[in-house]
This record gives C-alpha cells, structure tokens and sequence, in this order.
C-alpha cells in the first residue's frame, strides 16, 4: 500500500531572506530580494541585478560554528545553514538523521565551482593545491552534510540542470511511499558563479533589470543563490508531530528538444503536469494555484502559458516567485516547493513583482498579494536546461481516513 508522504520540517536561506520567517516576510510584504551584489565578484556585479544571499561566507561559518573549517565553499555553507534549520525545525534527533532508513537527497547544478577561478587555478597546476581539490564537485556538499550529521542512509545527489531539488523532492516522496525509506531530507543549493553567470550572459538572457515574469516587455532573468531543504516523513512517523503539507504527486518528462530553450508545443512541460495532477488521484480543477516556472525569458513564459492552457480547462491563478530570490537553479524547485507551502500554511497567493502590463490575450497572473484563499493543492513546476521537466502536487494535509 503507497503510503502517505507528510513534510514536517523547513530550512531555507535566499536573496528574500536568511530563514523560513524571513523568507514569508518577504513574500507577505511583496518584497524582492534582488539587487546590487555584495561578495560575488565578477565584471558584472557592477552591470546586472543578482539574487544574492545577505550573509557573506565568515557568518555564515560563524553561524554554523564552522570558524575552524577548510575546504567549505559558498555551496556548502548555504547548504549547511538551510539542512540545519530543516532537521532543528523537524525536531529531528541526530539518531534519526544518522539512521539508516532516513534518506538524504540533495541536489546542485554548479557544485563547488562558485569558485570558478580558483578551480582553474588548481586545474591547470597554477596552484600547489588549494583547500578545495575535493570540494569541486556536484556532490561536495552532500558529502559534507553527510559527515557531519553521520548520515547512513540512502544518499544522492542530482543534476538535472533547473529541475534538480524538484527531482530530489520526488526521489525522497517515491522512497517513502514504497515503504524503502521512513524519512528523507530532500532539496538542493547553488550559489553564484562566474561559471553560470558567464554562461547564462552567452544565452543573451540575463536581464539588466530585476526580472518580470509574465510580462509583456519581458527581457530576461536573474541569476540567484540559496539552498532549501525539506523532511518528509511517512504519516506513521509523523503522527505526533506538526505537519506542514503533503507531497501528494509528481511527474517527470522531457521534451528532448533543445538544450537550452524548451519546445513551442510544450511537450514536457504538459507531460509532468499532467503526471503530477493525476498520480496524486485528484481532478485538474482542484489544483488552487499553480508555482510557475516563470523565469522571466520570452521562450520559457510563452511556453509556459501554452502548456498551462493545454492541461487545465480553466488555467488557476498562477505566479512565478523567480521575482523575489531570482533564479536559484538546482535549487529552485525546493525553494519554490517551501513557497508553496507557505501559500498552502497561510491561505496567501503571492504575486509576481515588478509587472507593468501581462502577456496580451493570454491567462492573467497574479498581480497582488491574495488572503483569506482555500489554497488545498498547488502545482509547482522547475523545468530545467535539456527538456527536464518536473511538476510537484503539494497539498493541505487532510486527516486520514477512518
């Protein structure tokens, strides 16, 4: 029998915010954190706007009491702030993060090579070998948090480009709900990069601007930094414990397209909408809002809009929150999962910032803050470079059945 799959614990750092609270305050005041970044260090830190996190690297070592540590980059101390706020908000014992049916999935598309210069430097022999010869990789932080917390349980670390903490979240729901795990903590982390940036500036994407999804005269995304975690618990596990949400479907496609733009006819995106919707055995018009992707480029918002009006016959009230922490890549979708919940927890639609004038003759998005909703399932969706497409059903937590 699938069972049940409850979210119990939070932890999240971004441009909106340093925690969970910060992160709703931001979002309840339509508050963005995108502007002027302060420790990345590029060319264009003077010319574009960043979602760039608030604390620099010595706090957060300072805060993590990691004052004395070698070999952490930005990626892993952002993803050590959100994981411990995630097991501390959990109520999670070491034992229980160190047993082995507790799962830790995480995710990163840049990894340790934030710090681009300095992997160049090692790479080409320029260096006698810095701190960081084993903290390039994707996986670096996982391996971290795994030391430290003494995780023995299943682990991964995934890489699929902008869906790669979505993919997380539904690895971890699937090894629950078939009873191969009893908990598992999912979600993902990337910082900035001369690495990124320089590649996002070659698409010609990169808005010089703070981005407006769905608009109109949209030009262009901004690149942002953060990590999110999230625990889910089997409901046995979880009975006497404060739950958030339920992680009640997903779906997982790919438009095998164009490796970096998505099809016009939307092909994926349609796919793991509908996927998500329909594993999670409720009707397309119950889904209360929908978390877009919504980066804010013309390719991803038109498509978008497509596949929405292709899978619902009346598209729910939608936004993209791209517009308040910028795009986190790997770690977008855990963000935007988080967010969701928080709509879900507080019964909130948060609007898209910065719009002027919504995309003509199109599914109109929300524009202000909206209290006092039913907001039972939202559909959150982090579709990545490659076609990689994944939709999250996150839902109310209803009392189970007698």
């Amino acid at each position: 029998m699938k069972k049940r799959v409850l979210v119990t614990g939070m932890g999240i750092i971004s441009a909106a915010g340093d925690n969970l609270t910060e992160n709703f305050d931001s979002l309840h005041q339509a508050r963005t954190g995108i502007g002027k970044a302060v420790h990345f260090r590029s060319r264009y830190a003077d010319q574009l706007p960043f979602g760039e996190c608030r604390p620099g690297n010595e706090m957060l070592k300072a805060w993590l009491g990691l004052e004395q540590s070698r070999g952490y980059t930005r990626t892993c101390l952002l993803a050590s702030a959100a994981f411990e706020e995630a097991v501390r908000h959990a109520g999670l014992a070491p034992e229980l993060i160190s047993s082995p049916d507790t799962a830790f999935i995480s995710a990163s598309t840049v990894g340790g090579m934030c710090l681009t210069d300095q992997l160049y430097h090692d790479a080409n022999l320029r260096s006698e070998g810095s701190e960081y010869l084993e903290a390039y990789g994707a996986a670096a932080h996982t391996m971290r948090l795994i030391e430290r917390y003494r995780i023995t349980g299943f682990t991964d670390t995934v890489n699929t480009a902008c869906s790669s903490s979505a993919n997380a979240i539904l690895l971890g729901a699937r090894l629950i709900a078939s009873g191969r795990a009893r908990r598992a903590i999912v979600g993902g982390v990337d910082s900035l990069a001369k690495y990124t940036v320089n590649g996002f500036n070659a698409l010609k994407i990169l808005s010089e601007e703070p981005c407006k999804p769905f608009d109109e005269f949209r030009d262009g995304l901004n690149l942002g930094e953060g990590a999110a975690y999230l625990v889910l618990e089997a409901e046995e596990d979880a009975a006497s414990k404060t739950t958030y949400a339920e992680i009640c479907g997903y779906g997982n496609s790919n438009d095998a397209f164009h490796p970096s733009a998505m099809s016009a006819e939307g092909t994926g995106a349609i796919l793991s909408m509908q996927q998500a919707v329909r594993t999670a055995g409720i009707g397309f018009d119950e889904v209360s809002y929908v978390n877009a992707h919504g980066t804010g480029t013309p390719n991803n918002d038109e498509v978008e809009l497509f596949a929405l009006k292709s899978v619902f016959e009346k598209v729910p009230p939608f936004s993209s929150t791209k517009s308040y922490t910028g795009h986190t890549l790997g770690a977008a979708g855990a963000v935007e999962a988080i967010f969701s919940i928080l709509s879900i927890m507080h019964s909130k639609l948060f609007p898209c910032l910065h719009l002027t004038r919504p995309i003509h003759e199109a599914p109109q998005p929300v524009a202000v803050l909206t209290s006092g909703v039913a907001v039972n399932y939202v559909l959150s969706n982090s579709f990545g470079f490659g076609g990689n497409c994944t939709s999250l059903l996150i839902g109310r937590v209803q009392q189970p059945v007698a």
